[in-house]
Formats: structure tokens, C-alpha cells, sequence
């Protein structure tokens, strides 16, 4: 990394740390109204880490910000690339699917539908890179660095005063990348987590017929935000009539799913049918 890159984000990350002072804040309760994690504060106000323009949208509007005071930041952020750029300094390529693992970790309620890919926070490593290998435009060294974090973001799943709500369709559970054996240490890894008290995991089954017929999956943090999930990325929206619509949505499939022991009987008898099919099935 340049110099002059160096210093372009320490100079941002003094200038945001002394806006927090002078609001009267401290890292936490921004980070709090920010809807990002502590440590993120932290590293930006540091100069280790450079923050994306909606994380830097999040902490201004947090610290209440006046536009000409916002405009100044996003000028100290707008410089901090430019340095990238004549610096010649390679960035890491952004994987898509990482930011749900963003938005989940400062969330303290956590509600997430999928019909298609486990939700993030529940994924195994393996399925992690199979997920992020078949992301547009990924590159082994940027999948590796997406695997390590969606692992050790998972961690928030233990923590005590956190809820997570998991909703998928049964057409999630048969929808496989890679081996039956990849399949198989998945299943254990949903056992475990069902099994936490921080934590709610609900199938649809499919001969149940679903509430609406879904177009993508979408997770919500708190009652502030949605992720939604395309094909290509992920779009996040903090607009409050979008977030409600999402609930209600959550709320009709989640009445729909099974959850405890219909659950559990149902991630034994796929682990069956998994088994069945052997290690020999070619991906």
C-alpha cells in the first residue's frame, strides 16, 4: 500500500473519529446507529480499513451529519481511492454474497428466508466456496477470503441477546453443490445450530403448499434493513415501507414451515437419502 494511500485514510479516520467526539459518542453507539459492527468503527477510524460509500452513508447519518459535513467525508473517501488508483495498488475483488454477512453482524434480531442457497450464517465452509466460486467475476484468492469471513462471522450465532430466525423451502435442503459428502457434514452442521437456543431454523415442506410463490431470497437485520439476493449481488435497503413489506412477507412464510422435532426428522431422512446416493454421484 502507498504512502500517501496511507495517510488519505488516516486522515479519514481522524476526521470521523473527531465527529464522534464532538457528538458525544461513543465507537459502540455508533456502530449501534450505524447498523455496522464495532469493529468496523474501530478500523476506520484508525486508518485500517476503508469503508465502502454505504457504510460511510451509515456512520454520517448516524453522527447526524449536516451535507456539507457529509460531502467533506465522502471527499476524504473519494481521495483514499484516487490513491489506490495512482498508487497502482491492487484492491481485493469484492466477492458477491458478502454483504449479508456485514449486515447480520451488528444485527441483533436476525430473520432470514432462502429457496434456493442456505442462508449464509448457516453455511459450512465447503458450501461457502461452492457458493462464492459461482459468484460473477471471482477469483480463488477473493472466494478464500470470502470463505474465511463468512466462517468467522458465524460466531454471532453463539452470542447471548442475538435471535436468529432461519426459514427455507425443502427444495433448499435437495438443491447440492459439490458431493453427497458435502451435503452430509451440512445437514450436521443445521442439527447443531437447530439445537441452539439463540436460534429458530423452519422448513417448508413441499407437500405443503408455500404462502406466495418466492422470487429471491432476502434476510432482514433488525427492523432497520434488508438484504435482498439476486443472482449477481446483494442490495440493501434501509427505506421503511421496503423493510415492512419484507416482514410481512418472512412472517406468511415463516407460519408456513415446520420447526423442532418436524425439522429434525426431516434433516435425518434427507441425510438418508443423501447417503444413498453414495460419493460416487459426479457434481
Amino acid at each position: 500500500m502507498g504512502s500517501e494511500r496511507r495517510e488519505r485514510m488516516r486522515a479519514l479516520g481522524a476526521r470521523l473519529r473527531r465527529l464522534r467526539t464532538e457528538a458525544g459518542l461513543t465507537g459502540a453507539v455508533l456502530a449501534h446507529r450505524a447498523g455496522v459492527g464495532q469493529p468496523t468503527v474501530s478500523k476506520v477510524e484508525t486508518g485500517r480499513m476503508v469503508p465502502s460509500l454505504d457504510v460511510l452513508d451509515r456512520l454520517s447519518r448516524a453522527l447526524g451529519l449536516d451535507e456539507s459535513t457529509a460531502r467533506e467525508v465522502r471527499d476524504l473517501l473519494a481521495a483514499v481511492v484516487d490513491a489506490a488508483d495512482s498508487d497502482g495498488a491492487e484492491r481485493p475483488t469484492p466477492v458477491a454474497g458478502t454483504t449479508v454477512d456485514e449486515e447480520v453482524r451488528s444485527a441483533r434480531l436476525v430473520r432470514s428466508f432462502q429457496c434456493v442457497v442456505l442462508p449464509a450464517m448457516l453455511q459450512t465452509a465447503e458450501y461457502a466456496r461452492h457458493v462464492f466460486e459461482s459468484a460473477p467475476n471471482s477469483t480463488p484468492e477473493a472466494v478464500g477470503r470470502a470463505v474465511a469471513a463468512r466462517v468467522e462471522r458465524q460466531s454471532v450465532l453463539y452470542e447471548p441477546g442475538r435471535e436468529s430466525v432461519f426459514v427455507l423451502t425443502e427444495a433448499v435442503l435437495r438443491t447440492w453443490p459439490g458431493t453427497p459428502a458435502l451435503m452430509l457434514a451440512q445437514f450436521d452442521r443445521l442439527l447443531a445450530v437447530e439445537s441452539l437456543s439463540t436460534v429458530r431454523l423452519g422448513v417448508i415442506p413441499w407437500r405443503r403448499p408455500v404462502p406466495m410463490l418466492p422470487r429471491h431470497g432476502f434476510t432482514l437485520c433488525d427492523r432497520q434493513a434488508v438484504v435482498v439476493e439476486t443472482f449477481a449481488d446483494e442490495r440493501v435497503s434501509v427505506d421503511s415501507a421496503e423493510v415492512l413489506a419484507y416482514e410481512e412477507t418472512f412472517s406468511r412464510f415463516e407460519r408456513a414451515a415446520v420447526f423442532g422435532d418436524e425439522v429434525r426428522e426431516l434433516l435425518v431422512r434427507l441425510m438418508k437419502e443423501f447417503r444413498d446416493l453414495g460419493d460416487t454421484v459426479t457434481p
